[in-house]
């Protein structure tokens, strides 16, 4: 129990370091067969993992540039969505405080209605003919030349974006300096990586060595296949979700429906995450609650679809894990390292299941989290 206290305290503590070196593994193994590619082309080993790390890179770069054009426009338009939001507002409180006093009137009986007692109006100002009239007050001496010049300081107010950074500038940062090192990691993972698969084989006798190496290709596979498993899922969903959305006519289809469908992905939360967007977006547009609730019932089809019919053939295979263990995984990630935690539950488990499945003495365990 103290060993599994103190492992839990370093998971807990160490979060952004593990975190940082989870995503570099997982990044470096898929993009491993890609280096191995390049490699048959007669590149050496760093000029090939530098070309694969530079094409990643650059993707991301180019997925970011469109998201930026698109949220571009959609800066421009807050204003829009600003009354928009205060005009529902006032029209919900207008609705609750008539059912306020429907609910009163119905629940409160009409002989007590009458008994409390009523507001008197204020009194009425007397005619001008009967106030009293003060004697004229001399007029003020105005001083001749113009008036002094009163400098007057208006301090400008911060957006509430800027307010966040600042109240969060500490972890913030941390966050960057973390996810900079992510690159540089993945390069060294790629480009050393003959020499670190020698050197882990030899952290262990020879007869252990066939466990190891066994268990390292189980990690690999089941980190690539789930990557690649959810990211084919996802560009599925996120084609569907624009298509949708821009015969909807709703405003910025590029950027929600991308977001949507890769939202959608996210365990036991992604329906309510994957509404968010295109209901957002719908202020400006729709005026009736009919049509909010197609949009929502569009996505919604979309969302169980995806998880109950394609996530099963698609990702689910690769995993082998039963759903108690797969939903106690994103509790338990979740609360020691928060939301990459979310995202991270599954792979970590299933490459904890890798290891189990290959150590003899591990098996039972690794029977307990497979399916």
């Amino acid at each position: 129990m103290l060993a599994l206290a103190a492992a839990i305290a370093l998971l807990y503590y160490g979060r952004g370091f593990l975190i940082t070196m989870s995503t570099a593994v997982i990044i470096a193994f898929i993009l491993d067969p890609f280096v191995g590619l390049l490699m048959r082309l007669r590149l050496p080993r760093p000029l090939a993992s530098f070309a694969g790390c530079s094409i990643a890179l650059a993707v991301v770069y180019l997925l970011g540039l469109g998201v930026y054009t698109q949220a571009e426009g959609l800066v421009d338009d807050l204003p829009k969505y600003a009354d928009r939001v205060s005009q529902i507002s006032d029209e919900v409180l207008g609705k609750l405080e008539a059912v306020e006093r429907s609910a009163y009137q119905m629940l409160v009986p009409k002989r007590l209605r009458e008994q409390q007692p009523q507001v008197q109006p204020a009194p009425a100002k007397p005619p001008a003919s009967r106030r009293l009239r003060r004697p004229a007050e001399p007029a003020p001496v105005v001083p001749s030349g113009p008036p002094p010049v009163q400098e007057v300081r208006i301090r400008p107010q911060r957006p509430p974006l800027v307010d966040f950074l600042y109240a969060n500038v500490e972890s913030l940062y941390e966050v960057l300096l973390l996810a900079s090192f992510v690159p540089f990691l993945v390069y060294f993972m790629l480009s050393w990586r003959e020499h670190i698969y020698r050197s882990f084989l030899h952290l262990f006798g020879e007869r252990e060595r066939g466990v190891a190496e066994r268990s390292l290709a189980g990690i690999a596979y089941m980190a690539r296949a789930f990557v690649v498993g959810n990211f084919v899922l996802g560009l599925l969903v996120a084609a569907a979700s624009t298509a949708v959305f821009w015969l909807f006519s709703l405003p910025y289809p590029l950027l929600i429906g991308p977001l949507s469908g890769f939202l959608t992905l996210v365990p036991y939360v992604g329906l309510p995450l994957a509404l968010a967007p295109p209901l957002l977006a719908a202020l400006v547009v729709y005026k009736t609650l009919a049509s909010y609730l197609i949009v929502g019932l569009i996505v919604a089809v979309l969302h169980l679809v995806t998880m109950n019919l394609l996530y099963p053939k698609i990702v689910g295979p690769r995993v082998h894990l039963n759903p108690l263990v797969a939903t106690v995984a994103l509790m338990f990630w979740a609360t020691i390292w928060g939301p990459a935690g979310l995202i991270l539950a599954i792979p970590v488990t299933a490459g904890v299941k890798a290891v189990c499945d290959n150590v003899e003495r591990l098996q039972p365990y690794g029977k307990l989290l497979g399916d």
